[in-house]
C-alpha cells in the first residue's frame, strides 16, 4: 500500500562542518523512517508485468563520464559465474545513448543489461552488487551512482545572503515519484511511500550510512547522525514518514 508524498515532514540545517561554504538542508522526516530495500524479499517491481525488476528495467543514467568509466572497468572483471548476460554485453556493449542523448546502461530484453534473471545460478538482481559482496566490496564502489544512491537524493542549489554573500546548499532528502519526471507516475508501485517497504530494522541514516557518507562527507554525516539521533529521541509521532507509521499499524 502507498502512502500520500505530502504532509508534514522536519528538516535541520546545519553548516558542514568540512565546508564553511556550505549548508546541508536534510529531511529527517525520511531519515529516521524504516525504509529498507526489499528487492527479492516482496519487492513487486516499478511495473506490475515485470515484477522480478525491482527498479532495474530502464537501464541506469550515468553521472558523468567517470561514473561510466568505472562500471565500465568493474564489468570487464565479472565472470559467467557473476553475470548472466555476460556474453551479451561482451557483443553488444553495455552502455546505449537514450533519446535525450544522455548515457545510460544498455537494456536487453526489457532490463538492465547488467540485471540477472529468475533461474541464473549466481542468483537473480545486479551483477555488479553481487560481485561487490563476493570480492569484499560495498556496492556503492561498483555499481553506477544512481543505483546505489537511490532512493536518497542528493540536490544543489547556490543560494544568497540579505548581505549578498552565497552558499551553497545540498539537500538530502528521500527521493520520491515526483522526483523522476512525469514517468514517475506511470509506475505501477515505488517504494519510498509504500508500506511494504518501511520494515527495516534501523533507521535510513543508520542502514545507509555509508551511502550518506558518500555523498556528505565523514564531518557532515556525524553532525547528521547527531540530529537524527536527538529527533527520535524527541518523538514526535506527527512528523513520522507515513509509510513508516502505516506500517507499524499493519
Amino acid at each position: 500500500m502507498e502512502t500520500p508524498a505530502t504532509g508534514a515532514r522536519s528538516w535541520v540545517e546545519f553548516t558542514d562542518p568540512a565546508h564553511s561554504g556550505q549548508v546541508l538542508k536534510c529531511d529527517l522526516t525520511w531519515l529516521t523512517s524504516r525504509w529498507s530495500c526489499i528487492f527479492g524479499q516482496g519487492c513487486p517491481g516499478i511495473y506490475a508485468d515485470r515484477p522480478d525488476d525491482g527498479c532495474c528495467t530502464h537501464g541506469a543514467h550515468f553521472s558523468d563520464d567517470a561514473d561510466e568509466r568505472r562500471v565500465r572497468e568493474f564489468a570487464a572483471e565479472l565472470t559467467d559465474d557473476d553475470w548472466q548476460l555476460r556474453s551479451e554485453g561482451l557483443r553488444g556493449g553495455v552502455v546505449e545513448t537514450d533519446e535525450d542523448g544522455d548515457r545510460k546502461t544498455r537494456v536487453v530484453d526489457g532490463a538492465c543489461v547488467f540485471h540477472n534473471r529468475p533461474g541464473f545460478a549466481g542468483g537473480v538482481g545486479c551483477a555488479l552488487h553481487a560481485y561487490a559482496l563476493r570480492s569484499g566490496r560495498h556496492p556503492l564502489e561498483t555499481k553506477p551512482d544512481v543505483c546505489w544512491q537511490l532512493p536518497i537524493r542528493r540536490a544543489y542549489r547556490d543560494v544568497e545572503r540579505p548581505d549578498g554573500t552565497t552558499y551553497l546548499e545540498i539537500t538530502i532528502g528521500e527521493y520520491e515519484r515526483a522526483a523522476w519526471g512525469p514517468g514517475g507516475h506511470d509506475m505501477d508501485w515505488y517504494c519510498t511511500t509504500a508500506t511494504e517497504a518501511h520494515v527495516g530494522r534501523d533507521p535510513v541514516y543508520v542502514s545507509n550510512e555509508p551511502e550518506l557518507r558518500a555523498l556528505m562527507g565523514d564531518a557532515a554525516y556525524e553532525e547528521l547522525a547527531r540530529h537524527c539521533a536527538a529527533f527520535e529521541a524527541a518523538q514526535l509521532p506527527l512528523l513520522e514518514h507515513p509509510a513508516t507509521v502505516a506500517s507499524r499499524a499493519r
